[in-house]
């Protein structure tokens, strides 16, 4: 049996959308996955640049792990799992500890999500709505996309006219263009934000001329240590939100209810960081850039997927490939993303008007602005020699109090 069945000829046609389970024709399935390639790059390079752990490794597991979720999930939720950011803040604080020892973090992180995946896929749908109903899945899809905000913004403005470009054609193929200019709307944007870079000389190639063309990952074996491991606990609760979400998002998207497949979605998450955590590589989430790829091409098709993460994986075997990705100017990075995860915002928006949450109600409306306040003004607190984010404080407000209110208010009215 095909994994995957072909929508008609293999060519799209204007407004249609491709669901998770088929495809177009290959030739165009690689393009697909060629704009998700480009969305996940920039952030998977970043996060292990950031907190000492080998880029190419970490691309590597991205890559495998991202295959584990397509099977684990049984085709049914197109998803990219890329280098996370809520690991940055405590492999950072435990980088003095050396990668044996981060790894550790990352490993128990993962081996903790796994045990949340199968609890909710025991207990299944119950679990979920008691603990993330729609008002809290809906705002934990808008906290993720306006609290990386800053870093499409900041971006902008390193090199505005390189971002302008970029946005100006991403909007002009995807709402003017017809077709494969419509389909294609954020790799033609990215490419000709590129090309510009490199026109005006912005673009520094000299690493890439210094990279090899073929060189294995770096390996590295894990140490799990106490103090390590719970600087990176809390990072579960982001992960196991972020992951709930995802499946919110694409079901909205798509006009299909994949509560069910919520458990496996987590599950997957979870064996996919740990696998990170044995190599050497950070830990794994879905993309909320990935998200504002499928929504604006329409196309969900899991093959896609799986072409950018076959992709990823060479990539990770080739030093002067990474390096190539990595001359991306910020500019471009900056006109894409403002669009990207301006549209992940939205759906959060749309699962609540979809599931029509009353935003009238005290315990969504306080909970949920104040953590929405809490992720989008990037609220920064330490505990101990570790600094929590924005992302975390307002992840833990919104799944955390807002249950516990609603179950003390069912109490009150008793």
């Amino acid at each position: 049996m095909a994994l995957w069945t072909v929508r008609g000829d293999g060519r799209p046609t204007d407004g249609d959308a491709i669901a998770p389970q088929e495809r177009l024709s290959w030739p165009r399935t690689i393009g697909f996955g060629a704009q998700h390639l480009v969305a996940m790059a920039g952030a998977t390079i970043l996060v292990p640049a950031t907190t000492g752990l080998p880029v190419s490794t970490t691309l590597l597991f991205s890559g495998v792990g991202t295959l584990l979720f397509l099977l684990i999930t049984r085709n049914r939720v197109p998803s990219y799992l890329g280098a996370s950011f809520a690991f940055i803040a405590p492999l950072s604080a435990a980088r003095d500890e050396g990668i044996a020892a981060q790894l550790g973090g990352v490993l128990a992180a993962g081996l903790l999500v796994i045990i949340i995946g199968v609890a909710v896929k025991a207990l299944g749908v119950r679990l979920l709505e008691a603990v993330m109903p729609p008002a809290v899945t809906g705002a934990v899809v808008v906290l993720i996309g306006l609290n990386l905000s800053h870093r499409a913004t900041d971006s902008f403005s390193e090199q505005p006219l390189l971002a302008a470009v970029t946005l100006g054609v991403i909007l002009l193929c995807g709402v003017l263009g017809r077709g494969t200019a419509f389909r294609f709307s954020i790799l033609i944007g990215v490419l000709a934000g590129w090309a510009l870079g490199f026109w005006l000389g912005l673009v520094d190639t000299a690493a890439v001329g210094r990279a090899a063309w073929f060189g294995l990952p770096e390996f590295h074996a894990p140490e799990l240590r106490p103090s390590v491991t719970l600087l990176v606990l809390p990072v579960v609760i982001v992960l196991v939100a972020e992951g709930v979400g995802h499946v919110k998002a694409i079901g909205a998207l798509t006009g299909r209810n994949l509560d069910g497949n919520v458990g496996d979605s987590i599950i997957a998450n979870g064996v996919s960081t740990a696998l990170a955590g044995f190599g050497g590589g950070s830990g794994t989430t879905t993309y909320s850039e990935n998200i504002g790829v499928m929504g604006v091409t329409r196309v969900f098709s899991t093959a896609a997927y799986a072409v950018t993460g076959v992709a990823a994986v060479l990539m990770s075997f080739s030093p002067k490939v990474t390096a190539v990705l990595a001359t991306i100017p910020a500019g471009v990075v900056g006109g894409a993303t403002l669009v990207l995860l301006g549209l992940i915002s939205l759906v959060g928006v749309r699962v609540w008007t979809d599931n029509r949450v009353d935003l009238a109600n005290p315990g969504n409306a306080l909970v949920g602005g104040a953590a929405l306040v809490a992720g989008v003004g990037d609220l920064t607190l330490e505990l101990g020699d570790m600094e929590l984010g924005g992302l975390v404080w307002g992840s833990l407000l919104v799944v955390i109090l807002h249950p516990l209110l609603r179950w003390l208010g069912t109490i009150r009215k008793a």
